[in-house]
């Protein structure tokens, strides 16, 4: 079956945190499962382009976001999600054990303007 048109395998991309495994890029969307180890967290970032949407598929969710310029933690379990426009500050972290969650977006994975960040990538978009 390896060669059958469509069948492929994910991207996998390691990151501090965890991982990602892009299963889907092309010019109109992207997909990922983002896992996120216990106690870890990505960037407090934002886009300039990209929009998102996450979805929780195991574990809690921790959420920094900015509300009306007010940075605020939300928690989001499994079978929540939570849309990301353009501009939104926003920061996803793996609060009590870890947590997997699929993000589909349009299709600028490299468009990150980092903040803040624990791995030292602050001002960069490698990954």
């Amino acid at each position: 079956m390896t060669n059958v048109p469509g069948i492929g395998r994910a991207r996998v991309v390691s990151k501090p945190w965890g991982e990602e495994r892009v299963f889907a890029e092309n010019s109109r969307y992207a997909g990922k499962v983002i896992l996120i180890k216990a106690g870890e967290s990505l960037s407090y970032q934002y886009h300039e382009r990209k929009e998102e949407t996450v979805f929780v598929l195991e574990g809690t969710l921790g959420l920094e976001t900015e509300v009306g310029g007010t940075r605020c933690l939300l928690e989001l379990r499994a079978g929540e999600l939570f849309h990301i426009v353009p501009g939104t500050r926003h920061r996803m972290f793996a609060p009590s054990g870890d947590c997997t969650v699929a993000e589909v977006s349009t299709p600028e994975l490299d468009d990150v303007i980092r903040l803040e960040d624990r791995y030292g990538r602050k001002g960069t978009s490698a990954p």
